[in-house]
Protein backbone atom coordinates (compact mmCIF):
# COMPACT_ATOMS: atom_id res chain seq x y z
CA UNK A 1 0.00 0.00 0.00
CA UNK A 2 1.41 3.76 -1.08
CA UNK A 3 2.39 5.51 2.10
CA UNK A 4 2.27 9.56 1.53
CA UNK A 5 5.79 10.73 3.12
CA UNK A 6 5.08 13.98 1.80
CA UNK A 7 1.77 15.61 2.59
CA UNK A 8 1.62 19.33 3.62
CA UNK A 9 -1.42 20.25 6.37
CA UNK A 10 -3.07 23.69 7.41
CA UNK A 11 0.74 24.14 9.52
CA UNK A 12 2.18 24.79 6.39
CA UNK A 13 0.59 28.25 6.89
CA UNK A 14 -0.98 30.26 3.37
CA UNK A 15 0.19 26.50 1.64
CA UNK A 16 -1.46 23.53 3.08
CA UNK A 17 -5.73 23.14 3.15
CA UNK A 18 -5.38 19.63 4.62
CA UNK A 19 -6.77 19.51 8.12
CA UNK A 20 -5.38 16.65 10.30
CA UNK A 21 -8.26 14.96 11.40
CA UNK A 22 -9.75 14.86 7.53
CA UNK A 23 -6.22 13.88 6.04
CA UNK A 24 -6.18 10.77 8.69
CA UNK A 25 -9.57 9.89 8.09
CA UNK A 26 -9.25 9.50 4.91
CA UNK A 27 -5.57 7.97 4.34
CA UNK A 28 -7.72 5.11 7.19
CA UNK A 29 -10.42 5.00 4.56
CA UNK A 30 -8.54 4.44 1.43
CA UNK A 31 -6.41 1.62 3.79
CA UNK A 32 -3.51 2.97 4.53
CA UNK A 33 -1.59 1.39 7.26
CA UNK A 34 1.07 4.75 7.94
CA UNK A 35 1.00 8.44 7.21
CA UNK A 36 3.70 10.98 7.42
CA UNK A 37 3.42 14.98 7.89
CA UNK A 38 6.13 16.79 6.10
CA UNK A 39 5.03 20.86 7.10
CA UNK A 40 6.82 23.30 5.88
CA UNK A 41 10.11 24.34 8.44
CA UNK A 42 7.29 23.63 11.64
CA UNK A 43 6.32 20.93 13.81
CA UNK A 44 3.32 22.66 14.99
CA UNK A 45 1.08 19.62 13.97
CA UNK A 46 2.99 16.96 15.04
CA UNK A 47 0.99 15.99 18.56
CA UNK A 48 -2.13 16.55 17.01
CA UNK A 49 -1.21 14.57 13.82
CA UNK A 50 0.44 11.47 16.30
CA UNK A 51 -2.68 11.66 18.12
CA UNK A 52 -5.46 11.03 15.28
CA UNK A 53 -3.59 8.68 13.32
CA UNK A 54 -2.86 6.34 16.62
CA UNK A 55 -6.92 6.45 17.14
CA UNK A 56 -7.20 5.28 13.93
CA UNK A 57 -4.70 2.78 13.71
CA UNK A 58 -2.24 4.40 11.33
CA UNK A 59 1.46 4.60 12.24
CA UNK A 60 2.15 7.92 12.56
CA UNK A 61 5.59 9.22 10.55
CA UNK A 62 6.58 12.60 11.82
CA UNK A 63 8.57 14.70 9.56
CA UNK A 64 9.37 18.49 8.29
CA UNK A 65 10.11 19.63 4.75
CA UNK A 66 12.95 21.76 5.99
CA UNK A 67 14.65 24.76 4.37
CA UNK A 68 18.55 24.10 3.76
CA UNK A 69 20.60 27.45 3.39
CA UNK A 70 22.70 27.78 0.19
CA UNK A 71 25.98 27.51 2.58
CA UNK A 72 25.02 28.38 5.73
CA UNK A 73 22.05 29.52 7.67
CA UNK A 74 24.42 32.30 9.15
CA UNK A 75 24.59 33.65 5.90
CA UNK A 76 21.63 36.59 4.83
CA UNK A 77 22.49 37.48 1.31
CA UNK A 78 20.18 37.81 -1.47
CA UNK A 79 20.22 34.27 -2.46
CA UNK A 80 19.42 32.89 1.04
CA UNK A 81 15.90 34.73 0.11
CA UNK A 82 14.96 31.51 -1.95
CA UNK A 83 16.60 28.43 0.49
CA UNK A 84 16.48 24.70 -0.67
CA UNK A 85 13.73 22.11 0.13
CA UNK A 86 14.42 18.96 2.03
CA UNK A 87 12.41 16.42 3.19
CA UNK A 88 13.25 15.12 6.49
CA UNK A 89 11.31 12.17 8.52
CA UNK A 90 11.92 10.61 12.09
CA UNK A 91 12.93 7.20 11.73
CA UNK A 92 12.59 6.82 15.61
CA UNK A 93 12.17 8.55 19.08
CA UNK A 94 16.46 9.99 19.01
CA UNK A 95 15.30 11.20 15.33
CA UNK A 96 11.99 12.75 16.43
CA UNK A 97 14.50 15.06 19.50
CA UNK A 98 16.86 15.56 16.40
CA UNK A 99 14.39 16.88 13.98
CA UNK A 100 13.11 19.22 16.76
CA UNK A 101 16.42 20.23 17.93
CA UNK A 102 17.00 20.99 13.86
CA UNK A 103 13.84 23.03 13.70
CA UNK A 104 14.27 25.05 16.69
CA UNK A 105 17.90 26.04 15.40
CA UNK A 106 16.49 27.10 12.03
CA UNK A 107 14.07 29.81 13.76
CA UNK A 108 16.69 30.71 16.14
CA UNK A 109 20.13 30.67 14.67
CA UNK A 110 19.13 30.47 10.79
CA UNK A 111 16.03 32.58 10.45
CA UNK A 112 16.44 34.95 6.77
CA UNK A 113 13.05 35.08 5.19
CA UNK A 114 12.67 31.63 6.61
CA UNK A 115 13.55 29.63 9.06
CA UNK A 116 17.03 27.76 7.71
CA UNK A 117 18.84 24.61 8.62
CA UNK A 118 22.25 24.38 6.58
CA UNK A 119 24.57 21.03 6.46
CA UNK A 120 26.71 21.25 9.29
CA UNK A 121 23.47 21.27 11.26
CA UNK A 122 22.49 18.53 10.06
CA UNK A 123 25.75 16.67 10.42
CA UNK A 124 25.23 17.37 14.07
CA UNK A 125 21.63 16.27 14.22
CA UNK A 126 21.52 13.83 11.75
CA UNK A 127 20.99 10.00 14.02
CA UNK A 128 17.67 8.58 13.85
CA UNK A 129 16.85 10.78 10.51
CA UNK A 130 15.76 9.57 6.80
CA UNK A 131 16.53 11.97 4.62
CA UNK A 132 14.66 12.76 0.89
CA UNK A 133 16.08 14.41 -1.49
CA UNK A 134 13.12 16.60 -2.16
CA UNK A 135 10.79 18.41 -4.59
CA UNK A 136 11.74 20.91 -7.70
CA UNK A 137 12.98 23.10 -5.39
CA UNK A 138 15.44 20.87 -3.44
CA UNK A 139 19.09 21.16 -4.33
CA UNK A 140 19.56 18.17 -6.57
CA UNK A 141 16.67 18.87 -8.10
CA UNK A 142 17.78 22.33 -8.80
CA UNK A 143 21.27 21.40 -10.14
CA UNK A 144 19.42 19.12 -12.58
CA UNK A 145 17.04 21.75 -14.22
CA UNK A 146 20.43 23.98 -14.53
CA UNK A 147 22.70 21.14 -16.36
CA UNK A 148 24.62 21.26 -13.80
CA UNK A 149 24.80 17.67 -13.17
CA UNK A 150 28.17 16.87 -11.72
CA UNK A 151 27.41 18.95 -8.93
CA UNK A 152 24.24 17.17 -8.79
CA UNK A 153 26.09 14.09 -8.44
CA UNK A 154 28.52 15.83 -6.20
CA UNK A 155 25.42 16.54 -3.91
CA UNK A 156 23.80 13.33 -4.09
CA UNK A 157 26.86 11.87 -2.77
CA UNK A 158 27.68 14.22 0.23
CA UNK A 159 24.08 12.79 1.52
CA UNK A 160 24.63 8.99 0.83
CA UNK A 161 28.25 9.20 2.82
CA UNK A 162 26.45 10.95 5.78
CA UNK A 163 23.23 9.11 5.87
CA UNK A 164 23.90 5.44 4.05
CA UNK A 165 20.77 3.30 3.81
CA UNK A 166 18.98 6.65 5.25
CA UNK A 167 18.62 9.12 2.11
CA UNK A 168 16.72 8.10 -0.86
CA UNK A 169 15.83 10.61 -3.99
CA UNK A 170 12.60 11.47 -4.28
CA UNK A 171 10.32 11.13 -7.46
CA UNK A 172 7.25 13.02 -7.96
CA UNK A 173 4.74 12.44 -10.43
CA UNK A 174 2.38 15.74 -11.02
CA UNK A 175 0.70 17.69 -14.25
CA UNK A 176 1.56 20.45 -15.82
CA UNK A 177 4.95 21.15 -13.99
CA UNK A 178 8.01 21.98 -16.01
CA UNK A 179 11.23 19.72 -15.96
CA UNK A 180 9.64 17.21 -13.64
CA UNK A 181 10.37 14.48 -16.27
CA UNK A 182 13.33 15.73 -17.17
CA UNK A 183 14.37 15.68 -13.30
CA UNK A 184 12.88 12.20 -12.41
CA UNK A 185 14.98 10.83 -15.27
CA UNK A 186 18.06 12.04 -14.31
CA UNK A 187 17.47 11.44 -10.62
CA UNK A 188 16.71 7.64 -11.19
CA UNK A 189 19.90 7.67 -13.81
CA UNK A 190 21.82 9.18 -10.38
CA UNK A 191 20.24 6.69 -8.18
CA UNK A 192 21.88 3.83 -10.65
CA UNK A 193 24.89 5.06 -10.56
CA UNK A 194 25.44 5.97 -7.15
CA UNK A 195 23.10 3.25 -5.80
CA UNK A 196 20.96 5.70 -3.77
CA UNK A 197 17.65 3.93 -3.30
CA UNK A 198 14.45 5.96 -4.66
CA UNK A 199 11.19 6.78 -3.25
CA UNK A 200 7.83 7.86 -4.87
CA UNK A 201 6.14 10.97 -2.94
CA UNK A 202 3.34 12.94 -3.94
CA UNK A 203 3.68 16.86 -2.83
CA UNK A 204 0.35 16.87 -0.86
CA UNK A 205 -1.12 19.92 -0.06
CA UNK A 206 -5.21 19.13 0.03
CA UNK A 207 -7.21 16.17 1.25
CA UNK A 208 -10.06 15.92 -1.89
CA UNK A 209 -9.04 16.61 -5.80
CA UNK A 210 -12.13 19.57 -5.49
CA UNK A 211 -10.31 21.46 -2.80
CA UNK A 212 -6.98 22.28 -5.44
CA UNK A 213 -9.59 25.21 -6.48
CA UNK A 214 -9.04 26.49 -2.65
CA UNK A 215 -5.54 25.63 -2.15
CA UNK A 216 -5.21 27.95 -5.73
CA UNK A 217 -6.65 30.55 -3.83
CA UNK A 218 -4.09 30.16 -0.74
CA UNK A 219 -1.33 30.34 -3.28
CA UNK A 220 -2.21 33.51 -4.36
CA UNK A 221 -2.76 34.98 -1.06
CA UNK A 222 1.12 33.62 -0.44
CA UNK A 223 2.73 35.30 -3.48
CA UNK A 224 0.36 38.32 -4.17
CA UNK A 225 -1.02 36.85 -7.32
CA UNK A 226 -4.55 36.34 -8.88
CA UNK A 227 -6.03 32.79 -9.87
CA UNK A 228 -5.49 34.07 -13.34
CA UNK A 229 -1.84 34.37 -13.09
Amino acid sequence: MFTHLHLHTEFSLIDGLSRIPQAVRRAHELGMSALAITDHGSLYGAVEFYSECVQVGIKPIIGCELYMAHVSRHEKTPSEKSPFHITVLAKNNQGYKNLMQLVTKANLEGFYYKPRIDKELLEEFQEGLVVLSGCLTAEIPRLIREDRLDDARQVAAWYKNLLGDRFFLELQRHEYVDDLPLVNERLADLGRELEIPLVVTNDCHYVHQHESSLQDVLICIHTGTTVHD
